[in-house]
């Protein structure tokens, strides 16, 4: 009796998986998107990483020109009262030419100082060179931001396939992801 029921049981499973074949396909697929799902993390995590550093470099960029304004006011400033004590000094007062010297000298700190760095001169150069790795971090986050939403396409490419059952969404899903995210790693190794 017992070899009967085991031999009966052992048919009725193979019915089932005859009617019911395992789905191989769709653990394959299930494994890949949380593989991508991982790989898309790590991308979003370095998209927010260069998004950060866009924000404070602008901030810094914007810092940095605001002070060259200022600096470029108070060359002005000094300047033109450098001009007033001259016009003044002509009465050979040697006072107000002294204050005169010391205006168009203080004019001219403002601007160029390069042992204060803090001259108009100096805080363009560092503003551009603040702009430039500005908008390296820029680059930098619309690359990784290609590079999450073709991974994100991967993914859905991945579940249409489970969906489906059409294995060339699961293999264009694959070679999808594989690129994104070796793009997604490059930029942020190398940018």
């Amino acid at each position: 009796m017992d070899g009967i029921e085991t031999a009966t049981d052992s048919l009725e499973r193979h019915q089932h998986l005859k009617e019911h074949p395992e789905a191989h396909h769709a653990r394959r697929m299930a494994l890949l998107i949380g593989i991508l799902a991982a790989c898309l993390a790590i991308c979003e995590m370095g998209e927010k990483s260069a998004q950060n550093d866009y924000i404070a470099k602008q901030i810094a960029v914007s810092d940095t020109w605001a002070f060259y304004q200022a600096k470029s006011i108070k060359a002005d400033i000094a300047a033109s009262q450098a001009s007033t004590l001259a016009a003044m000094a002509r009465g050979n007062d040697p006072a107000v030419a002294a204050l005169a010297e010391a205006a168009q000298a203080h004019a001219a700190k403002e601007i160029s100082d390069p042992a204060g760095r803090e001259g108009k001169a100096q805080l363009k150069q560092q503003a551009l060179r603040q702009t430039e790795a500005r908008d390296h971090q820029l680059e930098r986050y619309h690359l990784l931001e290609i590079a999450v939403g073709a991974l994100q396409i991967a993914i859905v490419l991945a579940s249409v396939s489970v969906v489906t059952e059409i294995v060339g969404f699961g293999f264009v899903s694959l070679g999808l992801g594989l690129l994104a995210f070796i793009g997604g790693m490059a930029v942020m190794a190398l940018l």
